[in-house]
């Protein structure tokens, strides 16, 4: 979405053409799902995109609170059992659970924990000032600055990426296709990407409140694909408890077998979530699915001309589509200014 908002502040003309929009739920759509907090996870190299939209989403969170962000205190851990000879490994990302990581000079006051403040079974850790976003509120927001800016919506259910361009809402084809369509990139045609493909995620959402800290582990014992982290969502969202990263598992449906042991290792690591009650003084909300979409080699963002139609390509952000949206979405801005030329503004999109 933030890839329309900036087109749409260059002057374009922009029509938004999807299948999913905000307020649907479905598991083709993986941004209602989300958490979403921000916890950097590229390496360095490819850290563009995280460095370039942590500004906005803070910015976000202190000067429009109707967008659905506030600031909470991230606790990045590192498990004794992960810290191997062979290096560190992780259940979720490459870049979250370095030592000495990149973003230690861009989120607000890192620091590595003490010893002393590390829980039973941890090697070491880290803490910074992040955001926690609450979707349900973020994706409407979001929504309404495309309409101050003029960007029409149609829903749409495409076989070949080029028929969007016949669908401007001027009547005109479009001068441009800007291509963001998430896990669906690997059965969409003119894209048949194989090498997207999903990250399960399964959540339990309760009503208890997480004292303002979200906490993550790089894995837990339950298994290679399970992960631990707490994140409370702003303006009374409800608290997120995670979760699982499952790659290749399109199974839409929650296991409850894995919600029992997302919320035992939720309130092992937040006690404080049910007061010491344990599982049973958890106020379930809903459980919940979604399939992050993953790329193997990384996310796509290119131009590519495809039977006559340029198109911009931005999928496959995996777990950090929020957190990266505004980097990445500079980077559209400057291929649509390759393709079409900074001096042809109000282009049709």
């Amino acid at each position: 979405m933030p890839n329309i908002v900036v087109l749409g502040q260059k002057g374009n003309v922009v029509t938004v053409v999807a299948k999913h929009m905000p307020g649907d739920y479905d598991i083709e759509y993986t941004s209602p799902w989300a958490g979403a907090n921000v916890l950097p996870m590229s390496l360095d190299k490819d850290s563009r995109w995280e460095r370039r939209t942590w500004p906005e989403l803070r910015r976000l969170a202190a000067e429009v609170p109707e967008a659905g962000l506030h600031v909470q205190t991230a606790r990045v851990l590192r498990r004794q059992a992960d810290v191997t000879p062979e290096g560190l490994k992780s259940a979720m990302v490459d870049g979250l659970y370095q030592f000495s990581p990149w973003y230690q000079e861009l989120m607000d006051d890192f620091r590595e924990l003490p010893a002393a403040e590390l829980p039973e079974g941890m090697h070491s850790g880290c803490e910074f000032t992040s955001v926690c976003i609450n979707t349900a509120i973020y994706l409407p927001w979001l929504v309404g600055q495309c309409a101050r800016l003029g960007v029409r919506f149609r829903r749409a259910v495409l076989k070949h990426i080029s028929e969007a361009a016949a669908l401007s809402h001027t009547g005109e084809r479009a001068d441009l296709v800007v291509n963001a369509s998430g896990l669906l990139a690997c059965r969409l045609g003119g894209v048949m990407d194989a090498t997207v493909i999903p990250a399960r995620g399964q959540i339990v959402l309760v009503r208890n409140e997480a004292a303002g800290i979200m906490p993550t582990t790089s894995g837990c014992a339950d298994g290679d694909d399970e992960v631990v982290y707490v994140m409370q969502r702003a303006l009374g969202g409800g608290t997120v408890l995670g979760g699982t990263y499952m790659r290749g598992n399109w199974e839409a449906n929650p296991d409850p077998n894995m919600a029992m042991r997302i919320m035992r290792r939720a309130v092992e690591m937040h006690p404080e979530l049910t007061g010491g009650k344990g599982v049973e003084g958890l106020d379930i909300i809903r459980h919940g699915v979604g399939l992050r979409p993953l790329r193997k080699g990384g996310v796509r963002i290119e131009k590519e001309l495809i039977d006559g139609t340029w198109v911009v390509h931005n999928y496959g952000h995996a777990g950090w589509g929020y957190q990266g949206s505004f980097g990445c979405a500079e980077r559209v801005v400057e291929l649509v200014d390759e393709v079409l030329g900074k001096a042809k503004r109000e282009s049709k999109l």
